[in-house]
């Protein structure tokens, strides 16, 4: 599943989803458009993952549930809590963020 915020909800999604990744982005981000459909297609691999884009800029108490300094940031939750997190423009470092929550 892979949704977009069009509010500032990333905590109940995570609330209500045992595995989350986050894409935190923005719309100025050349990186963030790069890894966009990467992470769109590791969403159609990974079906009992919750896969979520987050505008940093848009939703500031999303951007508050990891630690972005940098984008794009990618982050795990699992049970309501953050794994792991990293800021690349790598798929292959993407794609091993994922297989650590699988």
């Amino acid at each position: 599943m892979l949704q977009e915020l069009s509010q500032d909800n990333l905590s109940e999604i995570v609330a209500d989803n045992q595995k989350v990744v986050v894409q935190y982005s923005a719309t100025w981000c050349g990186n963030c458009r790069i890894m966009k459909p990467k992470f769109k297609k590791l969403s159609t691999e990974n079906e009992n993952v919750a896969f979520v884009i987050a505008d940093a800029e848009k939703f500031p108490e999303s951007r508050q549930l990891a630690d972005v300094s940098n984008l794009p940031t990618f982050a795990t939750f699992v049970d309501g809590k953050i794994v792991n997190q990293t800021q690349t423009n790598k798929f292959d470092v993407l794609k091993d963020l994922v297989n650590e929550v699988l």
